[in-house]
């Protein structure tokens, strides 16, 4: 029995990650920590973001699992809307030990522009499961409405 198998020429080629882990291996016989692992230890981790607009406003959702709410600052300056928190890292215990660390940890920061159809003195923040929820209304002038058009007939 045949089987197909898909191949990519340029993966093969050039992958600088793969190629310094290698390099490190061949050196000291270890493998370099986990990429998500060596960022976190940096403090590079950055919480995923969506963004959805309504008709009434924009809502902003971040996910910060594994954080409090009271770790967590929203402010609002010069039209800039800024989170800021950290995610710690949990140390272990006397006699335990880590085998893999997937988790990302460490400060992080998120800036949006606030645009100017928004009411920044009514942005207003819940947070529920890990979730971020900020809730931007739109000013009442920026809303769409419908106007009525009267039409004559000839």
């Amino acid at each position: 029995m045949r089987s197909i198998t898909l191949r990519e020429p340029t993966r093969q080629m050039f992958n600088p990650g793969r190629d310094m882990e290698r390099f490190i291996n061949s050196m000291w016989g270890g493998s370099l920590r986990d990429r998500s692992e060596a960022d976190s230890m940096c403090g590079t981790w950055v919480p995923p973001v969506n963004i959805l607009e309504r008709e009434n406003g924009i809502e902003i959702t971040v996910e910060m699992p594994g954080i409090e709410a009271q770790a967590v600052d929203v402010t609002v300056e010069d039209g800039v809307l800024s989170i800021k928190g950290e995610r710690q890292f949990e140390e272990a215990a006397e006699g335990e030990t880590y085998h893999r660390v997937e988790s990302s940890f460490g400060a992080f920061e998120r800036r949006f522009t606030v645009p100017t159809t928004v009411d920044s003195t009514k942005i207003e923040a819940t947070f529920k499961n890990g979730v971020m929820t900020l809730a931007l209304p739109k000013r009442e002038e920026s809303k769409p409405r419908t106007v009525k058009v009267k039409v004559e007939a000839n």
